[in-house]
């Protein structure tokens, strides 16, 4: 009977694929251990740098980018001062006047400032800027006016009033809009822009504005 050697490849085998086994465990262990620093040192600095970057969000968020001179503080109060006089000045216009082409530039009045006044106090708040919550004695005189005046004598007085009001504010307008470095400020004065030009051409519509309002608001132009 021939006798058999043992075949000692199996063995062999095994032996290498233990071998291979454990140095991949060594090598996905090195792997694992280097992520873990690394990830540690980005979650470092990503923690370091949240306030910041909350902060550049929230200022992206909410618009606000840019500091505040002392003329967009001046032109947030006027804002907010001409709404405080020129709402009830449209709301008499809808009980006193004889005209409705001033009727229908009191309900410009109204629905244009009721933006503006919402819009600037809203900036108020993002800027902690105060504003007034009275019109200037001179505003609240001119209300008082129109109060005790009807009919074409109001129509006149309230076409004079308004629209030398409003050719006065643009040259501010302007000054606002060409210098201001903050973005808040600077769509204010783009939306206010817009609103005065509306107001002005409802007014100019009433056939009433006359030459020597005109000369009144030309007479504040700096020379």
């Amino acid at each position: 009977m021939k006798s058999h050697a043992r075949n000692p490849r199996p063995t062999s085998n095994r032996s290498r694929l233990i071998a291979a086994a454990l140095a991949l465990t060594t090598v996905i262990a090195a792997v694992s251990v280097w992520l873990w620093q690394r990830n540690s040192s980005v979650g470092e600095s990503v923690s370091a740098d949240l306030p910041a970057a909350n902060a550049a969000l929230a200022g992206v968020r909410g618009g606000n980018t840019g500091p505040v001179s002392a003329l967009d503080k001046i032109f947030l109060t006027k804002v907010r001062q001409a709404g405080l006089w020129e709402m009830p000045a449209g709301r008499l216009a809808q009980t006193h006047a004889s005209s409705e082409a001033i009727k229908r530039a009191g309900m410009h009045l109204l629905e244009g400032h009721s933006k503006l006044d919402e819009l600037a106090r809203e900036d108020s708040e993002a800027l902690s800027v105060p504003l007034p919550d009275q019109a200037t004695a001179e505003q609240q005189g001119w209300v008082e006016q129109l109060k005790n005046a009807r009919g074409r004598e109001f129509d006149q007085l309230f076409v004079d009033l308004l629209r030398a009001s409003h050719g006065k504010i643009f040259i501010t307008i302007d000054e606002v809009r060409a210098a201001t470095k903050n973005s808040l400020i600077r769509r204010l004065a783009t939306q206010t822009n817009n609103t005065v030009q509306d107001h002005m051409d409802v007014l100019e519509d009433t056939g009433l504005v006359t030459d020597t309002t005109l000369d009144d608001v030309a007479s504040t132009f700096p020379k």
